[in-house]
């Protein structure tokens, strides 16, 4: 963008407080650099770029290992962790909800510390806790260790997803973030492709003093612990301390979000006006119920998935392989659905409908198709985890959506206690005397699919009135100059308070 006239500061009393410096986030910026700098495309372009080779595999691969570890518990019972620690019953449903019960807990408490802590360096120390959680799994014994290490997980898990979702809308313009949500996230899908190429190579390894089980946990572990010191030194806390982007980058970092108003440099200090704003917003119930329901699916797949392909005919080793048919075909519809929402305009809400739907009949197939039709019950639980495609999509909707940042943490903050509480009721409809069908589970899944698609349809419609109440009221929204930009980025409203703000579709 080029230099824009500017006009004093007597006619934006509110930039006052953004020279002052009044969070932490705003003392880092050198205010006059910001408004100084002329940035041209090809500045821009280089600081694009460079964003997306520094960010993007940074939380690429972490995810990566969020969601191998994730699957770790489900491989294990293919190398008889049931067994060993004589779970009975429903013990093992219970032992995959609990985790969400620490993420679930653990939501509220990041959702501040987010906003007060040094968010890089907060991540890069919850991923160090989270591999070290991993391989205390090895030491367990008995299902109420596994329980206790389970919840633990989560807590050391809950922060990562909202954490990245507030770095991609930190450093990315408003319609540059559907693809970059989904590039980090694509590591949640080569999880899935190359998770069981570990698990398998793990298995076919033979000592007497550490089970397979036990093993895959400590080296998962491992893996991810020491990624975490990783983060700690490279993951930035905000644009104005990005160590690979030079003093007049940063600057040009900082301009290019500034349009968003969505108040992501506003940290330091927690708002509960704006945590009451969220409350009573309607996106955020509308996106919190879909969540809920779409994750009774998901709760069951990532559970069970192990187990459901091996009652499919297949051999412990094979069902290990055979999983990586899943992450491929999250892969394409993330490639397809998050590419074609960032080329095509206000059309987010219409890709997470196309692949909650595709997920829909995946959960049909299995549900109908006869016991003998191997090759369409894996086409249908390959289709049936393609809605995981719709996290970055439904992330981006926060970080353009919501503006003010204590009110976005809150959000994301429900959102992911949604998340949580809808894996952990979903396992439990996936009843042991069912193993390995799980007839009651999969129609479940199904059903939350189809609420999930009825409340994206209300959002849907909710935007759309929203943005013409908006435009009746104060007249389309007008170009502002970047000082205007800046105040707004800084003035501590909420979307539902700037009267320029628009909803994304």
């Amino acid at each position: 963008m080029e230099k824009k006239d500017m006009p004093s500061d007597q006619d934006t009393p509110g930039l006052d407080m953004v020279k002052m410096g009044s969070t932490p986030a705003a003392r880092d910026v050198d205010f006059g650099q910001v408004l100084e700098t002329t940035s041209t495309p090809a500045l821009e372009r280089k600081v694009l770029w460079k964003l997306d080779l520094y960010l993007i595999p940074l939380m690429g691969f972490c995810y990566m290992l969020q969601y191998m570890d994730k699957l770790a518990l489900s491989q294990a019972t293919l190398f008889n962790l049931t067994e060993d620690l004589n779970l009975q019953g429903t013990e093992y449903n219970w032992s995959s909800a609990i985790f969400y019960f620490g993420y679930f807990a653990w939501s509220w408490p990041s959702s501040y510390l987010i906003v007060r802590l040094p968010l890089g360096k907060y991540l890069g120390m919850a991923v160090l806790v989270w591999g070290g959680v991993l391989m205390c799994h090895a030491a367990c014994t008995n299902a109420a260790g596994l329980m206790a290490a389970r919840f633990f997980l989560g807590v050391g898990e809950a922060s990562i997803a909202p954490g990245f979702a507030l770095i991609t809308g930190m450093f990315y313009k408003r319609e540059e973030q559907p693809a970059r949500q989904a590039a980090w996230f694509i590591g949640n899908s080569i999880a899935t492709v190359i998770g069981g190429l570990v698990a398998y190579g793990i298995g076919l390894i033979h000592n007497n003093t550490v089970n397979n089980w036990q093993l895959l946990f400590l080296i998962l572990g491992a893996i991810t612990s020491g990624y975490g010191f990783v983060l700690i030194a490279f993951l930035p806390d905000s644009p104005a301390k990005s160590i690979f982007l030079n003093k007049t980058e940063k600057a040009v970092a900082i301009q290019r979000t500034l349009s968003n108003k969505t108040g992501v440099l506003d940290t330091g200090k927690f708002r509960w006006g704006q945590v009451w704003m969220a409350v009573k917003d309607p996106q955020t119930w509308l996106l919190v119920l879909y969540t809920l329901c779409v994750n009774f699916c998901n709760g069951g797949i990532t559970s069970f998935s192990s187990i459901i392909i091996n009652g499919f005919g297949f051999s412990k080793l094979q069902s290990l392989l055979i999983q990586m048919p899943i992450g491929a075909a999250q892969l394409v519809f993330l490639v397809l659905t998050s590419g074609f929402a960032t080329v095509v305009r206000q059309t987010r809400i219409f890709m997470m409908i196309l692949n909650t739907t595709v997920s829909m009949i995946g959960m049909i197939l299995i549900w109908k198709l006869g016991a003998d039709n191997q090759a369409g019950k894996m086409t249908g639980l390959c289709l049936g985890a393609v809605f995981a495609a719709n996290i970055p999509l439904s992330l981006s909707l926060i970080s353009s959506n919501v503006a003010g940042f204590t009110k976005k943490s809150t959000v994301s903050a429900l959102m992911f206690a949604a998340y949580c509480i809808g894996n952990i009721v979903g396992p439990q409809f996936f009843l042991p005397k069912e193993k390995p069908v799980y007839a009651t589970g999969i129609k479940a899944a199904m059903s939350g699919l189809i609420f999930g698609i009825f409340f994206l349809i209300c959002l849907y419609v909710y935007y759309v009135y929203e943005n013409n109440r908006r435009d009746r009221a104060y007249g389309s929204a007008t170009e502002l100059t970047e000082r205007e930009e800046l105040q707004d980025e800084f003035s501590n409203k909420t979307d539902h308070e700037i009267e320029s703000f628009r909803y994304v579709l």
